[in-house]
């Protein structure tokens, strides 16, 4: 049976972009089961004691700043540090994504060219026709994913995005929770490959005594 993973994303989050494409291929390789659930960070922040970047230390956004530029090159990609259309309102590209999921439609190829749009390409991801033209241009049918990104069953579904988040112990984006262990961040990619390499059974935080 295939192994099952929820993978917690934010579409203007960096992190996630640089480590989708290689979460995609440890999809691949182990045939792995994935929930995609796009969620905004502000509320999971606000409710698992993390700052949005701009309250956050000095030192801790210039470090931001310099690991950015690590990995882009860890990962080979193109990455604009500071794009033009970012921050942006995420709502409407994420229930995008919602809206294709709720199609039964996939979702890789879109997510991907998202992220490029934001990360690469200096588009308004905020911007409904943006969106669409993204849509159409993956092969999926762009004007109605935008319509059904409006819809309370898109919004509903983001909703509990981000109650099950907060449920399974995510604080950030990404984060792929393979039975029930948390791995946060992209950097921790290596030690979601070990474990189903291994197929050990999942840690849990061991309290002092």
């Amino acid at each position: 049976m295939a192994r099952h993973i929820d993978y917690y994303f934010s579409t203007p989050s960096p992190w996630t972009f640089m480590g989708h494409a290689p979460f995609m291929d440890l999809v691949r390789t182990y045939s792995l089961d994935v929930a995609f659930r796009p969620v905004a960070l502000g509320p999971v922040f606000a409710e698992t004691g993390g700052l949005p970047l701009p309250k956050r230390a000095p030192a801790r956004q210039d470090y931001r700043l310099v690991e950015l530029q690590r990995w882009r090159v860890k990962r080979n990609v193109e990455l604009n540090i500071h794009p033009r259309f970012w921050p942006f309102d995420q709502t409407r590209a994420d229930q995008t994504i919602i809206a294709a999921l709720q199609a039964g439609l996939p979702v890789d190829a879109l997510m991907r060219r998202i992220f490029a749009g934001v990360w690469q390409r200096e588009e308004n991801l905020a911007d409904p026709a943006t969106l669409a033209a993204i849509a159409d241009e993956v092969g999926l049918p762009g004007s109605s994913l935008v319509l059904a990104a409006e819809s309370e069953a898109a919004a509903s579904a983001y909703d509990e995005n981000r109650a099950l988040a907060i449920a399974a112990g995510v604080f950030g984006a990404p984060s792929y929770v393979l039975d029930g262990e948390v791995f946060w961040g992209q950097d921790r990619l290596d030690l979601l490959a070990d474990a189903l390499a291994s197929g050990r059974s999942p840690y849990r935080p061991i309290k002092a005594q």
